[in-house]
């Protein structure tokens, strides 16, 4: 017998099914905010030796440890602003939250561009830059899990893999933007000048993306399942109680703290750290000049922008598990060689092993968040799902440039990365023995 909660499920459903151009508009609502904020964010790592030079008085081995400090606190934010824009998501709607958090995090990183070297105003500017990065990481910890609940609510079952995916797209097309964006800027300014005042142009931008992404995501409306919970007045009244009180959503959550492991050392040391990494860790006669740095990165990011949407088609067909433990695998057998090319010096073969480690890294790229998102019902998806993955980017994420930096310094080794990310991906594949296949299937209501 069909209940009258199962018969608003399938009437939600249908509303997706029924109009693909409402779920297109969707996707790209999902994207083009993913896009803003990973651009935020990327150009922090991709300008660190810059930053560390106007705001912590020198690119010495003090300046980029205290700016990656920088790094590491916003991600020290994220379960705040995840209790926090969960609770709030949950109760009262997915749109209107993920515009305005668009609007903080787009403010956030423009400031950062305004904030005046540290031989003018002393230690106030690396405070000015904690408190910003604090902001960003507030804003950051509500946005991932809200966006992807946003597509996957709206996407078809039998490809919401493939939908969910151009939000990851938008993420990498917005560090290779960042890439391509700064290495004009050095060709034309020169490092001298970039050093000076330009590298605060690529900051002061992120101002007219976010309003972009914010009109977007305004011209949105909530998505079908949250609707249908309202329809029916079944709308969660304290989602984080319900989330700590529930074995199911606790066991849960601790998926959502491992499963995404990979994700720090594929995401944020091969894309956000990597041009850092190749210009001032690889030793006197092997750094990379930032332009041969942001080339290298640059074409890792075409790879898997290209790579992300094929896996996503494969899993909506073959399944999540599938994929998540061929790309765990591939990039436990890569990481070591491809590490070895990139230390070489030479930028052919470092092109190569970047190219090589972002293709097998793109299964997971592709498939964790849908599978984050099908892990939860829509009356905590947003309060569950970020919680536990900003307790996971802190564990595996934020402290990754950081700890790498410390590591290749006392060890003088700069294979430390590759090792980061063999360790990551059996924690990765370990965990995918725990799960249940979710393919095609509807989202839960409750």
């Amino acid at each position: 017998m069909t209940t009258q909660s199962e018969r608003l499920d399938t009437t939600a459903v249908n509303v997706i099914t029924a109009d693909g151009k409402v779920v297109r508009r969707a996707t790209v609502a999902g994207s083009v905010g993913s896009f803003v904020e990973w651009y935020d964010y990327g150009i922090y790592g991709l300008l660190t030796t810059y930053l560390a030079i106007n705001i912590m008085g020198g690119a010495e081995a003090g300046g980029l440890f205290l700016t990656n400090v920088g790094f590491l606190v916003s991600f020290i934010a994220r379960p705040f602003g995840s209790v926090i824009c969960g609770y709030l998501g949950d109760k009262l709607g997915r749109k209107t939250l993920l515009s305005t958090l668009l609007l903080l995090i787009s403010g956030a990183t423009a400031c950062i561009g305004l904030i005046p070297s540290s031989t003018v105003i002393g230690i106030a500017a690396p405070i000015l830059l904690i408190a910003l990065r604090v902001l960003q990481g507030f804003s950051a910890g509500g946005e991932v899990a809200g966006a992807m609940s946003f597509v996957g609510e709206y996407a078809r079952d039998a490809r919401r893999n493939f939908s969910m995916s151009f939000i990851a797209v938008g993420s990498f097309f917005a560090l290779m933007f960042g890439s391509a964006f700064s290495a004009v800027l050095i060709t034309t300014l020169g490092d001298a000048t970039m050093e000076s005042w330009g590298w605060r142009i690529p900051f002061l931008f992120a101002a007219p993306l976010g309003y972009v992404g914010f009109y977007i995501r305004s011209k949105m409306e909530e998505t079908p399942h949250f609707e249908a919970l309202r329809e029916r007045n079944t709308v969660e009244r304290n989602p984080l109680r319900a989330v700590f009180t529930s074995k199911r959503h606790l066991k849960a959550i601790l998926l959502t703290i491992f499963l995404p492991a990979l994700n720090g050392p594929g995401y944020y040391l091969l894309f956000a750290y990597m041009p850092t990494y190749l210009k001032t860790s690889l030793g006197e006669d092997h750094n990379f000049t930032m332009l041969q740095a942001l080339t290298v990165t640059a074409t890792s990011l075409v790879v898997i922008i290209i790579a992300i949407p094929l896996m996503a088609r494969l899993s909506d067909r073959i399944g999540r598990k599938p994929v998540l433990v061929i790309s765990s695998v591939a990039v436990m057998v890569a990481a070591l060689p491809m590490f070895m090319l990139i230390t070489t010096g030479q930028i052919g073969f470092a092109m190569i092993g970047t190219a090589i480690m972002a293709l097998a890294f793109s299964g997971h790229a592709a498939v964790v968040h849908t599978v984050l998102t099908e892990l939860f019902p829509t009356t905590v998806r947003y309060s569950a799902y970020s919680i536990g993955f900003s307790l996971s980017t802190i564990i595996f994420g934020g402290s990754a440039p950081l700890v790498m930096t410390a590591i290749i310094q006392a060890t003088g080794s700069s294979l430390v990365p590759a090792f980061a990310a063999i360790i990551t991906a059996i924690i990765s594949l370990v965990t995918v023995m725990f799960l249940k296949e979710t393919k095609g299937l509807p989202l839960r209501s409750v």
